[in-house]
């Protein structure tokens, strides 16, 4: 069986790792949005596909019998794509994403349906400074709130920026809770922004421990019938397909 395995996550590196013992043959696809690729135990490509014809003449080009769809869980637009170019080409599909955080009754959150409501809670609750954890290619929404001072923490580079920040911090998680608590203590940060990616919570756990609330945005709906959160249960799905 060959797998199209649409990587960048945590979750699609165990896969591809537990998958060299299975009798399946993986392709992992990155976007190549980050410089510093991590390695995986099978063979890799870098780029777009051009859309879902790109993505259909990939498929049948290389006879690809099932696409694991295990992006981030806040990826726009491959989500869709691989669904639309599954159905087209007759081939099964699923989708690996981890599952979400769920707030403690010691959580301090506010959720946002998506980044532009979250910008209008910051500007609501007046508190500052805001460390934004959402990535790089979102900060717009977060343009013209000042007096609101924010940190922003990007693995890339953020440039260019839409407003002038008080501090950049450039890191790859995991973190720990300690990395976390004294990032918060540094830059004295009233309120932490974030997307529910679930995995590592080391930023919520320090954050519930200084009392600092989290503006949460939700993550959008799962849009496939065969959705898995661990890599378990999706190599169990592949090698299924194969019996």
């Amino acid at each position: 069986m060959k797998v199209l395995l649409l990587a960048g996550t945590t979750e699609a590196r165990e896969l591809a790792e537990i998958a060299t013992c299975a009798s399946v043959e993986m392709v992992a696809s990155l976007a190549g949005h980050t410089r510093d690729q991590r390695v995986f135990p099978c063979a890799v490509r870098v780029g777009g596909f051009g859309g879902v014809d790109g993505l259909v003449s990939y498929l049948r080009e290389h006879a690809i019998d099932a696409v694991v769809d295990a992006t981030h869980p806040f990826s726009t637009h491959m989500p869709q794509h691989a669904l639309d170019a599954a159905c087209k080409t007759g081939i099964a599909h699923a989708r690996l994403v981890r599952p979400p955080w769920t707030p403690t009754n010691e959580d301090i959150w506010v959720e946002a349906d998506d980044l532009a409501d979250a910008a209008r809670t910051v500007g609501r609750l007046g508190r500052s400074p805001v460390l934004l954890t959402i990535g790089r290619h979102e900060l717009a929404s977060f343009a013209g709130l000042e007096p609101v001072a924010f940190v922003v923490r990007t693995v890339e580079d953020p440039q260019p920026l839409p407003f002038r920040p008080l501090a950049v911090v450039r890191a790859r998680g995991p973190f720990n809770r300690d990395d976390e608590a004294t990032l918060l203590s540094t830059h004295h940060v009233q309120l932490l922004v974030t997307k529910n990616a679930g995995g590592d919570d080391a930023k919520l756990v320090a954050a519930r421990a200084a009392k600092v609330p989290v503006v949460m945005v939700r993550r959008p709906r799962s849009i496939v019938e065969n959705c898995f959160t661990n890599p378990t249960d999706a190599l169990s799905w592949l090698e299924s397909l194969s019996r």
